[in-house]
Formats: C-alpha cells, sequence, structure tokens
C-alpha cells in the first residue's frame, strides 16, 4: 500500500503559511466567553478560525464565526495565489446564529484540492472587509485510483481535562493534520455540556493541571448561550482552529454534547440543573451544534434537521454516520424481548438498511457513536449502549442491532466494518457466529479509539451475544487518567486506490501505532 507522508503537501504550504501560521490573524478575541458587541469599530474579524465539512465529490460546507454582524463570502481557488477566484455569496451572520455561518459550495472539480478564504464585510458597506482567513481540502475522487486516508476519535474537553497551556493545548490535533487525512470523522463527545473546566486540578503526584477557563464552562450547560459557550471552548486552543483550516470534518454526536447517558423523556436527577427535561436541553444543544459544526443535514433549508447521514467518499468509500441518542428509548436492563425502538429507532434502521443495500463503494464504514458488544453501564442495573452483560439470545436493544447485522448477511452487504469512541481507550474486536450466541450474521471487525482531551478510563467486559473477540486493548487502570498521565488516542484509516485493501491503525499521541489490521476488499469474515 502506498504511503502518504505525514506533513502538509507542498501545494498546501502557502495558504497554512498565509492563514494559520500569522497569530493575528486567529488571534481569539480578549472576551472569549462573550457574545460579540454588535456596535464594534473597525472590521470583522474571524479569530474562531474556519471549518469545513461533509465534503463529497463537488460540494462542501465552509463554516466561520464572526465578532459583529457581517455578510459571510468565500473565495475558491484552484490555487493557492487567488488567481480568478469563484465568488460565494454567504448568509448575514447576527446575533440568532450567535454570529456563526454556514456557506455550501456546489459545482466543485472532483478529487481535486480546494484552497478557500472567507471574508467578513460590513453589513452597511460591503467593500469594508476583514482580514479574510483561509483554508483548504480535498473533494473526493470520482474514480477509484486516488489513495484515501481519514481519522477518526472522539471526546474533547471530558471530565474537567480542558485546554491546558503548559502543555501547548490540544496538542493531538496537530499531531493529526501532519498525518495529513482527506477528513476527520468526530465519533461524537464533542464537548462535555456537563463538564465544567476549572482553572486548575491537582493530580495524584501532587502536579498541578491548569486550564484556559471560560464563563460559559464554569458550570453546566443548560441556556442555549450556555451550549454555545460550550461549544465554542474548544475554538480557543490554536491546533484545533489549525486542524479544522486544513482537516474537513464529519461530525456526530453522543450523549456529552447534553448529559452523560441522557434519552428522550429523561427527567435528570442532578442537583446542578434547574432545568431538568432533557429533551429541552437536547434541543438547546442541537442548535448550538447545527451553528458551530458544518454538518449537511443540519444546515438552513434542510427539512429533516437530522444528525444521521451516509457521506460518499469516492467509489472506494461511503460513511453511514449514526444517531444513537436522539431516537433510542429508555435506559434499562435491556432484558426485552421485543424492542423496535431501540437505540437506532425504527426509522433511522429503515434508513440505514436502505442505504447499506444501495451502497456500492468498496468499504462501508458505519460510524457509531457507542460500541456494540462492549458492556458501558448506567448505575447498577441500567445500562447505556446495545450490550447489557447477558451472553446469551439477542434482547432489548440488541434486537435491533441482529435485524440489521442479519439484513447485511442476506443482502450480501460485503466491506462494512464499525468504528466508534465513547469509553475513553482504544481497541479492536472482532466479531464471529462460530463464537456468537446469534449466528445469523456475516462477521465484522469495531474498532474503538479515543479520547482526544479527556480523561482515561478502565477498560470494561464484553458482551458474547455477537460473538466478540479482543485483539488488541490499551486502557489505562484507573478511572479518570488525566492527559497528562495517559496518552491520549485516535485511529486511521488507508485504503489503497489500486488493491482496494483496507489499514487500520491504532495510533496514540505522541505517534506510535498502536495496533495495525490490514482488510482485503470483498471478503467476509476478515
Amino acid at each position: 500500500m502506498s504511503q502518504r507522508q505525514p506533513s502538509p503537501s507542498p501545494r498546501r504550504r502557502s495558504v497554512l503559511r498565509g492563514s494559520l501560521a500569522v497569530p493575528a490573524a486567529l488571534a481569539v478575541p480578549a472576551s472569549a466567553g462573550a457574545a460579540p458587541s454588535l456596535a464594534l469599530s473597525g472590521r470583522p474579524k474571524a479569530g474562531w478560525g474556519v471549518q469545513a465539512g461533509d465534503v463529497s465529490a463537488h460540494s462542501g460546507l465552509v463554516w466561520v464565526r464572526s465578532d459583529r454582524p457581517a455578510r459571510m463570502v468565500v473565495e475558491t481557488s484552484a490555487t493557492e495565489s487567488f488567481r480568478n477566484p469563484r465568488r460565494w455569496q454567504g448568509p448575514l451572520l447576527g446575533p440568532d446564529t450567535d454570529f456563526t455561518g454556514t456557506t455550501r459550495l456546489r459545482g466543485l472539480p472532483a478529487g481535486e484540492q480546494i484552497h478557500y478564504r472567507v471574508l467578513l464585510a460590513d453589513p452597511e458597506d460591503p467593500r469594508r472587509t476583514g482580514k479574510p482567513v483561509g483554508g483548504t481540502f480535498r473533494t473526493t475522487p470520482r474514480g477509484r485510483r486516488q489513495d484515501v486516508r481519514f481519522l477518526w476519535s472522539g471526546d474533547i474537553a471530558g471530565q474537567g481535562w480542558g485546554i491546558n497551556p503548559d502543555r501547548g493545548g490540544y496538542r493531538v490535533f496537530e499531531e493529526m493534520r501532519r498525518r495529513d487525512p482527506d477528513f476527520f470523522l468526530c465519533s461524537g463527545d464533542n464537548i462535555y455540556a456537563d463538564g465544567p473546566i476549572l482553572p486548575s486540578v491537582t493530580l495524584p503526584d501532587g502536579t498541578v493541571w491548569r486550564n484556559v477557563t471560560t464563563e460559559e464552562k464554569s458550570k453546566v450547560a443548560e441556556s442555549l448561550a450556555e451550549f454555545r459557550g460550550a461549544f465554542r471552548y474548544n475554538l480557543l486552543d490554536e491546533n484545533l482552529r489549525r486542524f479544522n483550516a486544513q482537516v474537513p470534518s464529519i461530525v456526530q454526536w453522543d450523549d456529552h454534547e447534553v448529559h452523560n447517558n441522557w434519552y428522550p423523556g429523561q427527567i435528570l436527577d442532578d442537583a446542578r440543573y434547574t432545568e431538568k427535561n432533557t429533551d429541552v436541553l437536547a434541543g438547546r444543544s442541537l442548535r448550538a451544534f447545527s451553528e458551530y459544526f458544518p454538518v449537511s443535514t443540519l444546515a438552513p433549508g434542510d427539512e429533516d434537521g437530522r444528525v444521521y447521514r451516509v457521506l460518499r467518499h469516492g467509489p472506494l468509500l461511503d460513511v453511514f454516520v449514526l444517531d444513537m441518542r436522539s431516537y433510542r428509548n429508555a435506559n434499562s436492563p435491556g432484558r426485552q424481548t421485543d424492542d423496535a425502538t431501540g437505540i437506532l429507532g425504527a426509522r433511522q434502521l429503515a434508513w440505514l438498511k436502505r442505504e447499506l443495500s444501495r451502497s456500492r463503494a468498496v468499504w462501508k464504514v458505519i460510524a457509531s457513536d457507542m460500541p456494540l458488544g462492549i458492556v458501558v453501564p448506567d448505575g447498577r442495573v441500567n445500562f447505556e449502549a446495545v450490550a447489557q452483560g447477558d451472553p446469551g439470545a439477542p434482547l432489548g436493544r440488541e434486537l435491533q442491532i441482529a435485524e440489521l447485522l442479519r439484513h447485511i448477511k442476506h443482502g450480501r452487504i460485503t466491506g462494512t466494518l464499525w468504528l466508534t469512541a465513547d469509553v475513553h481507550y482504544t481497541s479492536a474486536q472482532h466479531y464471529d457466529p462460530s463464537r456468537a450466541a446469534f449466528k445469523d450474521f456475516a462477521p465484522f471487525w469495531e474498532f474503538v479509539s479515543g479520547p482526544l482531551a479527556a480523561g482515561g478510563f478502565p477498560a470494561t467486559k464484553l458482551d458474547g451475544t455477537f460473538g466478540p473477540e479482543q485483539k488488541f486493548l490499551k486502557a489505562p487502570g484507573r478511572a479518570n487518567t488525566s492527559p497528562a498521565e495517559t496518552p491520549q488516542y485516535f485511529g486511521e484509516i488507508d485504503i489503497d486506490g489500486g488493491s482496494g485493501e483496507l489499514t487500520v491503525r491504532l495510533r496514540q499521541e505522541g505517534g506510535g501505532v498502536l495496533f495495525t489490521q490490514v482488510l482485503q476488499p470483498g471478503r467476509v469474515g476478515q
């Protein structure tokens, strides 16, 4: 398999020098936690950087946030010189979206490097524009000869471990940027709305972890302003802003965007909250989520307003992004013998089965925000994910997964693999009917990575219903180890454009490859 150099390609370097390495261009406003003023002097500024997301062969979304009301304008070019740029008129940014905005770019050339820059114009005088902030991304290829590389992980600013200036902030994002991926899949827990960030934490060895703090992150998020502040917090990190400008994202959500282990209809038993209704909190969080990430199915004008979707990355890859949070039933002991709602809901399950059957991609990545066979407890008797510790026939939410796995087998759908995060350690599980209580499925792999900037936790047990065998595991021995004590983890997928061979690497901060698995296209039970 061909190996891509783990540094920005030459055609990217000028734009990166021009828009990322200049501190003034990305300087975060001093009032980082506050909403922009409606009456500021000077020109609009985009101190929070830019991001691209949900990129396809001919389209992509570009995001920005202004420090005041402004008109978003995007210019694209095939070259770094921006000679003969194409101009895209974006939305008017104002307080209704927390001064954020997304512009959808259409009609782009397939398989090409797209250079873009965002200008913010004074609504009263379009000639008055702020300093452009630039980024770049690759559109997906039309043919299968081009290699594909992407990264995945999740869990950012969790358990009180925020941006530590003594460690250089979220250093793992700079390491991932240098891998030069085509895109990054964030598997959920982009924020910890239920986890305040304190100025300092004393570690077990007596040293002190220091955090960058903001007003919104000093308490749990309840109001829309506090959720917006929680999403904004991570953009204080220069490494993340630099990463966002170079690597487009595919983003999903999980529980901590709202509250630990939440489900629809739940009434919180948490003294920190005055608003106890998770449906209210989830609505506010989803609005802020849609404002702070470029997600195609949450963009203005989209009728569905959902997180689950499929992103097609040329003939080699389709990514099926799941939402295991919004449509689930209540967490329970999981022993039901009939469960039509499950963890996906009936409509999402039908969508997933239909789209998998339609897919002609060599590889079909199922981006799951929760693992399948890892037991994730919720209190003493309830369970949070799919598995509930009973290794026998499928019960509860396992019934829905069994239905999906049966559909994949009988539909002769090849090339499926599951990627997830959530549990704050890294592992690889191979599922095989020969070891399982439920046998009507084809073998497959599940790979777990994360956290990116959160506490590490010990491994939990596997549930034998679908016959998982853990081929690799790395986890700390105690709960909530800090990023200073335990490496942060991310996963990497390389697909060879010639052979179609797919290589999974589980990596840790610092550059080490912990585990490698090579999969061959068109085969079952690898």
